[in-house]
Formats: C-alpha cells, structure tokens, sequence
C-alpha cells in the first residue's frame, strides 16, 4: 500500500465519475437514471479505498501518514503535498460516507438537471477531502475555497424560493473571511519562508505577529463554523437548499472551521491562542445560549435543527481551546458525531417534506399513527442530539465540559446549560411532530418510509450508537496527534513566560 497514492486517488476519484458523467450521460430525463448510478457507484467506492486509511492507520504516532510530495509551482515555492494525521483522517471518512448518503437521499428529490447536481456534489467530495489532506498551505487554501463553488450552485440552482439570497448570503460571508486568510498566508510564507504546514507548525513566529495572523485566520474559521454574531448566513442557507444539500453543509462544512482552529490557529499561533481563547469562551457561551434560545421559537423545522447546529459548534470552539487533551479529543468527536447526528436529522425533515412539501411545525402532529418506523428513527436521533448516554452525542460533549471544568468551571457551568436548552427545543419539536391525535388530512394517507429510505438511516445509526456505546476506536485515532497538539502549545506558552519573566 506504501507504493499507491492513497490520498491521491481518493480525493481525485470523484472526478472520474464527472468525466463519465459528461461523456456518457447526455439526455436530461431519460439518463437521469444513469446520472444517478454513475454518481452513486463513484462516491460508493470511494469510501471503500478511503476505509484503507482506517486500516493502515499507525495510532501510535503523530506524525502525518500516507504522505505524498511533488512540486507543483516551484517557482514560488508551492508543492502537492497531501498527508493526513489522527486529526484529520476522522474527518476524510465522515466526506466519504457522507456523499453517497446524499446522493442516494436525493435519488427521488431531485427531478431537474440531475446530471450537473450530480456533478456539483462529486466536485465537492473531491474539494472537501482535499482540504482535509493538504499539506501545503496554499493547497489548503485551493480546497478550502473551492468548497465554495459546488455549494453556492447546490443552493442557488436546487434551491426553495429565496435560494439566490442564501447562496450569496453564504458566498459574500466566506469571501471576506478568506481574503484576510490570504493575506495572513503570505506573511507567514515571508517570514517562515514556506508554505509547507508541518515546517510553519514547527516555525516560532513572533508574538505580535502571531496576533494579527490569528485574527486574520479567525475571520475565515469563525464564519465556517458559524460562531456568534457571524452566523446569520447559515439558517437561510440550510432553509434554502435541498435536503442533501443540507446534509453536507452541517454533516461536513461546518467542520471546516472546528478543522482550521486545531491545524493553523493553535499549533502555529499559541501565544495568540491563548490570549484570546477568553474571546473565544464568550462568543461560544453567547452560541450556545442564545442560538438554543432562538431555536425553542421556531416554526420552521429546517430553522431549528440549523441554530441548534451552532450551539452545538460551540461545544467544539470552547473544546477546542481548553489547552487539554480531554476538551481537544471533546472538540474532534462532538464535530464527528454531530457530523453524523445533524446530517441525519436534516434527512429526517426531508423524509416528510418530500411528502407534504412543507417544513412548518404546525403542519404536522400524531405521525406516530401512520409513520411508526419514522418515529423511531427521529428519537434516536433527536436524543442523539440532546446527548443522552449510549449515543455519540454524549461522548463528544461530556469530554468537552471535563475538559473546560479543569480550566474555567464558570465557562463549564454555562456551557452545561445548553444540553438543558437541548433538551427543551429538541422534545418540543419532536413533541410537535410525531405525537398528539392525528386530525390534518394531509397526514392521513402518509406513508412511511421505505426500503430506500431506511437504507440511507441505516449506516448514521450504526455509527450513532457504535460510537456512543464504544467511542474508545475513534478515540485511539486521534489521541497521539492531540497529546502531540497539547505538549507543544503548553510548550510554546512556557518558553513564552521564561522570555517575558527574563525580559523583566
């Protein structure tokens, strides 16, 4: 296996299918079968190969695995440079099971231009796991933004009524995120002199740049994640897009941000980490209040699962800068299992408004009568998503306040009442949906779902209560390349001190 390119030919294979899909599928109804198939069968297997990580995954060590390295733009010093570590291998097969669950979930939805929806989301697989694998800054940068693209056309094309606000909305927000990205990005290459990330991890940049570089970064990351007050855009963008759309964006690129924090922002910037980790307890504290608050007063289903989805991003920002192992491994697998969870639940209002074409609250109620399989499948994942024990979701967070108690226990006790909040919005809407006296008459002829349906469910809840039940494989994954994490940001902000004591 040490002589494939792993990396390579996992990133870059969905881009086969869209060759195929261009050469092979020509009508727009009569192929859109083939389209399908071609898109299903790629995705399918390339999160086979992608399982070949797992398997020759040395989780002893923290150095980056499956490394490959060629020039690419010699002349300013930017090379292919792909490798993944405990960190990020977690998230390539969260991309790579999450993209056929999509395409199989939009196998009835979708009736228009199923060709270039196909090819819009197989782009996106190979931009998400490129980003994840990079070890090149610039190439980072390259993936990074080119999420972007397959996104905004996912939103704008397949989109509800207002898609074209949300897909601006969504681009305009990331852009000037990115920008200030970039910026930062030369400046580091000017003063490292590279723009290899394992040689700027190991660079020690001086404090006072660290803190613009920081901010700089935080511009982008903080937009992704959502984080409070620069997440407006992401309730209209998943109101607007499609189900699989939907899924994507909460089960992956919120991620994106979670990721940015634990590769660039700490390990390359600890002193400015740390001066401003107080910001970044607040921000999250806000998140996770507020938005749990906004979400108890929804009436729009999609709307809820989306604020709810940034409360649950602020575990992950809070995790992420305890400075410890148990609040960094909380941060990476809360994302994991929300990746997961949240994915499923926006499959799960799809399931019915493919049925009713309606996501309103109020339009449902007694489902349980006709939709009894449903029923059971939406309160696995609704207690998922609250954090009850025996499922992923209680694994993530419960890490992340041990974490933070070690730290701040003020910070830990806030933050212990958005699983109260959870738990309020969460039985509400499912209160709501399912139980009660069915009266509506739309309702009376629903069916339940079918094979195709459970199919989809099917993996997400192995993976739901597998990793709720027995987390430590996951765990065992990240811990070297997190312990690695910790030791040189404690590390950092030590020989930080003696200078600063010396300098007295």
């Amino acid at each position: 296996m040490s002589n494939i390119p792993l990396l390579t030919v996992i990133t870059f294979l969905p881009l086969v299918g869209v060759a195929m899909l261009l050469l092979l599928v020509r009508g727009e109804k009569s192929d859109s079968n083939s389209a399908k198939q071609i898109a299903l069968l790629t995705s399918v297997a390339t999160f086979l190969i992608s399982l070949a990580l797992w398997t020759g995954f040395d989780t002893t060590t923290a150095d980056f695995q499956f490394v490959e390295k060629a020039e690419w733009l010699p002349g300013v010093g930017v090379n292919y440079h792909m490798g993944i570590d405990g960190i990020s291998m977690l998230f390539v097969l969260l991309s790579t099971l999450l993209t056929p669950i999509c395409i199989l979930s939009a196998w009835d939805a979708i009736k228009v231009r199923v060709k270039e929806y196909m090819i819009s989301f197989l782009i996106l697989e190979t931009m998400m796991i490129g980003m994840f694998c990079a070890l090149d800054m610039m190439l980072f940068y390259v993936f990074f933004e080119g999420v972007l693209i397959p996104m905004f056309i996912i939103i704008g094309v397949w989109g509800g009524k207002n898609r074209i606000y949300a897909a601006f909305k969504l681009f305009l927000y990331t852009l000037l995120g990115s920008v200030l990205m970039l910026v930062a990005m030369m400046a580091m290459y000017w003063d490292a002199g590279s723009f290899d990330i394992p040689t700027l991890m190991a660079h020690n940049f001086p404090a006072h740049m660290q803190t613009w570089i920081w901010l700089a970064f935080f511009a982008s990351f903080a937009v992704k994640v959502p984080m409070w007050p620069v997440h407006t855009w992401l309730p209209d963008a998943h109101v607007q897009a499609p189900t699989a759309g939907s899924v994507i964006l909460a089960g992956v690129l919120l991620k994106m941000g979670g990721y940015g924090f634990l590769r660039f922002s700490i390990p390359m910037m600890p002193i400015a980490s740390a001066d401003f980790t107080p910001l970044i307890y607040t921000l999250s504290i806000i998140a996770i209040i507020y938005t749990s608050l906004v979400a108890l007063v929804q009436e729009d289903m999609k709307k809820l699962i989306a604020y709810s989805s940034i409360a649950h991003m602020g575990f992950v920002t809070i995790g992420a800068f305890t400075g410890n192992i148990q609040g960094i491994e909380g941060s990476i697998f809360t994302m994991l299992s929300h990746g997961v969870v949240s994915a499923a639940l926006f499959l799960i209002v799809g399931v019915i408004y493919d049925r009713i074409h309606t996501r309103d609250i109020a339009a449902y109620g007694g489902l349980v009568d006709r939709m009894p399989k449903y029923a059971l499948i939406f309160m696995l994942f609704m207690m998922a998503s609250v954090g009850l024990p025996g499922t992923s979701g209680f694994v993530g967070e419960i890490l992340v306040l041990v974490g933070i108690f070690q730290v701040n226990q003020w910070v830990a006790a806030l933050a212990a009442t958005g699983a109260i909040l959870g738990a309020a919005y969460s039985l509400y809407l499912y209160r709501r949906v399912i139980f009660g006296t069915l009266t509506k008459e739309s309702l009376k002829s629903i069916l339940d779902m079918n094979r195709r349906e459970v199919l989809v469910f099917a993996p997400l809840i192995v993976l739901t209560l597998f990793a709720g039940v027995y987390p430590q494989p996951f765990l065992d994954v990240m811990h070297a390349s997190v312990e690695n994490l910790v030791n040189n940001y404690q590390a950092a902000l030590t020989a930080s001190d003696a200078v600063n004591v010396a300098a007295q």
